[in-house]
């Protein structure tokens, strides 16, 4: 009850029925207007109707689908707009619409009908005719788009053509070069897989491969060890064998990093910047479960998730707390035989499972982020004994995030150094292979694993 007296409002309870691309728009809506995340936006959406999971994959197809071509939808339905000023309900249910039509098996007609069903269903029956009109010269057109001159300008073309915000592809074109930039910016996979890594000492890989098989999992092995692609499953959070600390989520770049700090038995080990914590589970078995891992993160609900992976996968010699890694621990100064900094960073490397990460930063935001990395990495190194290790790691492929911001550490830092050779030894060969000198930069399109960035660097004295 409200102090009023009246009821307090109550959560809409699922409907069976509800139309799917509604719900779509409902979570296009919380994204653009209020900011939510994706995943979060999604997620709450699909929970709040209970359509058939044909219906939710069509959904999260709509949404992702949508939020990674935004710019080129725009761009697409602004050349067919005599003002672009409009309201965003009515630009979002163009994008959707625009979106089937351009990249979906969906007929344009469909596409065109559902569309303006939606905004008539929306109380925006006087935009109805101009949502069909734009559609149907969309879909009359589809085959001869035109775009941005090229050579007139290729910072334009590159943002346009593949929905990258300007200022992301003329730091791209500046770091890479036109073509590798256009292979970034271009870059699908052939098909949106969960990457799930088998607990060691759980299962035979045997038995767990019989395992997914067993769950209609369509499945085929990963680069790595224990890594395996799934490609049709659902609601793995709620999966009991999940709940039970058999396998986990987790990408083949984040194994990557942690396995790269490569930590001995019995070993002290950080993981300054651990939430959700995955790479802190790969360093404790990496471990045995001998020694200690400090799990460190500076939110409490960050490290709640901690906490909760570790009861999952039983691993008692992780320590979660509650600490900010900018503010040194004084007493743990000189004792870590090693030390991972995954830091704060933009996250451009996860575009692909992660649209709208693109649309969340820019100039500013990055130069924020590439002060906190540097005041991060100056306030970590401290805990490396002397012949320790450091490693740090990004989810990014902008290289001041990545190889300036290590260089500039090692400038400030004389008592640290490159250890390409620990590297090496700390990757499997065919990632062992692309190191460079101690670093390692990990590029979609290239290695088929999200962007990432590895530094191995050792502490002389």
């Amino acid at each position: 009850m409200t102090q009023s007296g009246k009821p307090a409002p109550k959560r809409p309870a699922p409907r069976r029925g509800d139309n799917p691309r509604q719900v779509a728009l409902t979570a296009l809506q919380d994204v653009t207007r209020a900011g939510a995340y994706a995943s979060l936006a999604l997620n709450r959406r699909l929970r709040e109707s209970d359509m058939p999971q044909r219906d939710k994959n069509l959904v999260s197809e709509l949404v992702y689908g949508t939020l990674e071509k935004l710019l080129t939808l725009d761009y697409c339905i602004d050349r067919r707009l005599e003002r672009t000023d409009i309201e965003l309900l009515v630009r979002n249910i163009l994008r959707l619409g625009a979106y089937q039509i351009l990249y979906m098996r969906t007929p344009d007609h469909a596409a065109v009908d559902e569309s303006v069903t939606l905004a008539r269903r929306l109380g925006r029956e006087s935009f109805a005719g101009l949502v069909n009109a734009i559609l149907r010269s969309l879909s009359r057109e589809k085959d001869a788009l035109s775009w941005p001159e090229r050579q007139a300008d290729p910072a334009r073309y590159l943002s346009v053509r593949y929905s990258l915000p300007q200022w992301i592809v003329l730091r791209l074109l500046d770091a890479y070069g036109e073509e590798m930039a256009e292979q970034i910016a271009a870059w699908t996979p052939q098909a949106h897989t969960l990457t799930v890594r088998r607990t060691p000492g759980r299962l035979s890989r045997e038995a767990f491969e019989g395992l997914m098989t067993a769950k209609g999992w369509r499945w085929e092995p990963g680069r790595l060890e224990g890594a395996y692609y799934v490609a049709n499953a659902r609601d793995v959070g709620l999966d009991k064998d999940y709940l039970q600390g058999v396998f986990s989520v987790q990408g083949e770049s984040s194994m990557l990093a942690a396995m790269a700090v490569s930590p001995r038995r019995g070993a002290n080990v950080l993981d300054a910047c651990a939430a959700p914590g995955g790479k802190t589970a790969c360093l404790s078995e990496a471990m045995g479960g001998t020694g200690r891992v400090y799990a460190w993160d500076v939110h409490e609900h960050r490290v709640d998730l901690i906490r909760g992976m570790v009861r999952r996968l039983r691993l008692d010699n992780v320590r979660p707390a509650v600490r900010d890694a900018l503010h040194v621990k004084e007493d743990l100064l000189g004792v870590m035989d090693a030390v991972l900094l995954d830091a704060p960073c933009s996250g451009l490397g996860v575009m692909l499972s992660k649209p709208d990460v693109k649309y969340r930063q820019s100039p500013e935001s990055v130069a924020s982020l590439v002060q906190t990395q540097r005041a991060l990495l100056d306030a970590c190194c401290g805990y490396v004994r002397p012949g320790g290790t450091l490693v740090y790691s990004t989810c990014t492929i902008l290289p001041e995030e990545n190889r300036l911001q290590a260089e500039a550490f090692l400038a400030r830092h004389g008592e640290f150094s490159l250890d390409p050779e620990g590297l090496r030894a700390a990757l499997p060969p065919e990632f062992a292979a692309r190191a460079d000198g101690g670093m390692l930069q990990l590029l979609a399109h290239r290695d088929g694993l999200e962007g990432f960035f590895i530094a191995r660097m050792r502490r002389r004295t």
